[in-house]
């Protein structure tokens, strides 16, 4: 009888000392998704503090060090992201994501280097986003940026546009919207002009979120300086993303479109104010950056007290970014 009633207590012993462990990990996953709540809100300095704050030597390192990167980027930090991606496919390779991440801050790095360390970064660029890609074959920003990488790239680092267009094959399984806009990109390149409107126009048709296709259809005829096409565009853009609560994001690209375009500066800051007072932030545009978008366009527009305000504004969120001194951005 005392071995059954030792055999009924073990487990309850064993469950009482589990608690502590799942309460830490319960908190440590509150932890994470409150400095992601912060980088899709564009609360920059926040984010930084969050992950500052976190214990090290955590089960959740490597998600904490690629929240950093994106953090990091999203401030023009390349470097800084690069190293922070690093030591997140460090902690955990099999992550598409880390691989993606990294990819992208190197990109950004090569960018701006000198002709042999781009060449050298160039090549790390496509090894990141093929893992990404190899990892997780639906993950569809990761196949985007491959297939980009292989548009944009020359040979010499494993670029080509036979291989953009195999990416899009795999694109078209899933998600046709990505697929589309990938063949308008290699159409584009190709400068066979018809085929890519067609194609964008195809994303527009496939996509379940078309308002952000109409923002690349737009930055299409931009650059073909069709602009009363750029406006049409831009006009449509706002329509879809009224029907769509997660299109805030298209309202600040659609705002990009036009101060890149030079048109319209009233629209383009009437868009940032509707992404700014909307609830579909992301980081992908980030909110510091739209204040201070929408700060030079006040200021362009003759507003210098709302300007003063939203750079203010911009700044008390991210105080590590340094805008650039051109308008376009």
């Amino acid at each position: 009888m005392r071995a059954r009633g030792l055999a009924w207590r073990l487990p309850a012993a064993l469950l009482w000392a589990a608690i502590p462990l799942c309460a830490s990990a319960e908190g440590a996953r509150a932890e994470l998704a409150q400095i992601n709540t912060a980088l899709q809100a564009g609360e920059a300095d926040r984010a930084l503090e969050l992950i500052a704050a976190l214990p090290q030597g955590g089960a959740n390192d490597a998600e904490a060090q690629n929240l950093e990167c994106r953090v990091r980027y999203t401030l023009g930090q390349w470097d800084a992201a690069a190293a922070a991606c690093e030591r997140a496919v460090h902690l955990d390779g099999q992550s598409s994501n880390n691989h993606l991440w990294l990819g992208r801050a190197l990109g950004e790095r090569a960018d701006r280097a000198s002709f042999l360390s781009a060449f050298s970064l160039g090549k790390r660029v496509r090894v990141e986003f093929e893992e990404a890609a190899r990892l997780d074959p639906h993950n569809g920003p990761a196949l985007s940026d491959l297939g980009e990488f292989y548009k944009e790239a020359p040979g010499v680092v494993g670029g080509g546009m036979d291989k953009a267009e195999s990416v899009a094959a795999q694109l078209e399984k899933f998600d046709p919207a990505r697929a589309h806009q990938l063949r308008a990109e290699v159409a584009e390149s190709r400068k066979d002009y018809a085929t890519a409107e067609q194609e964008l126009k195809q994303s527009i048709a496939s996509s379940a979120h078309p308002a952000f296709q109409w923002t690349v259809l737009a930055s299409f005829y931009l650059h073909r300086q069709r602009t009363a096409d750029v406006e049409g565009a831009i006009r449509s853009c706002i329509t879809a993303a009224s029907h769509d609560r997660t299109a805030g994001v298209a309202l600040y690209d659609g705002a990009g479109v036009l101060i890149s375009a030079r048109r319209d500066p009233e629209l383009a800051a009437k868009m940032l104010q509707d992404y700014l007072s909307g609830s579909s932030k992301t980081e992908e545009a980030p909110a510091f950056i739209a204040h201070y978008r929408l700060a030079r366009l006040l200021e362009q527009l003759g507003d210098a007290a709302g300007a003063r305000r939203e750079q203010a504004a911009g700044y008390e969120l991210a105080h590590e970014y340094r805008p650039p001194q051109d308008a376009k951005h």
